[in-house]
């Protein structure tokens, strides 16, 4: 903590670890739309987040309920495991396409870039949807985490049942 005259105290959300502002400007200057993608102790979350100068506006927001209620994912299944974060992901995708909206850029906030991990499984779902997304191929899960083989069978049959409801909805 800053102490005397000559100390500079740091911004609140940064000293909270909340925001790294160098990275978000960054992407800021870039001027597109990001996908936040946001995991949490009980599910994934995932925006579509256009910057105004009054505060950023969420264009689109799909969370782990939503898949729950109404996708028909099973209520007792994990919100926030890998195939779960792929059809957030996924599910988001298709509204940001119906919305107008074709391309963006990843916002992972200050969560750790591990490749295959629940943030690029949401990234594969928003790029299998037709969203264009800088990104690399190696940092993506492989097919049968995604699929959700490596939990359980029925958790690989609610992950098509799942995608086929998001492919027929109307977002």
């Amino acid at each position: 903590m800053a102490h005397g005259k000559n100390q500079r105290l740091r911004y609140k959300r940064r000293r909270n670890g909340e925001t790294d502002y160098r990275r978000r400007m960054r992407m800021l200057r870039g001027g597109m739309v990001r996908a936040v993608v946001r995991v949490s102790n009980t599910q994934t979350i995932c925006q579509l987040v256009d910057y105004q100068s009054g505060g950023d506006d969420i264009l689109v927001s799909i969370d782990g309920k939503t898949l729950v209620d109404k996708f028909g994912w099973p209520i007792d299944a994990s919100r926030k495991s890998v195939p779960a974060s792929y059809l957030t992901g996924f599910a988001m995708g298709k509204a940001a396409m119906a919305a107008g909206h074709d391309e963006a850029i990843l916002d992972i906030g200050l969560a750790a870039a591990t490749s295959g991990n629940r943030v690029f499984a949401a990234l594969k779902g928003m790029i299998d949807a037709g969203l264009e997304m800088p990104h690399g191929e190696d940092a993506l899960p492989e097919d049968d985490r995604i699929n959700g083989s490596h939990i359980d069978e029925s958790i690989a049959n609610a992950v098509e049942s799942t995608k086929k409801a998001i492919e027929g909805a109307k977002a």
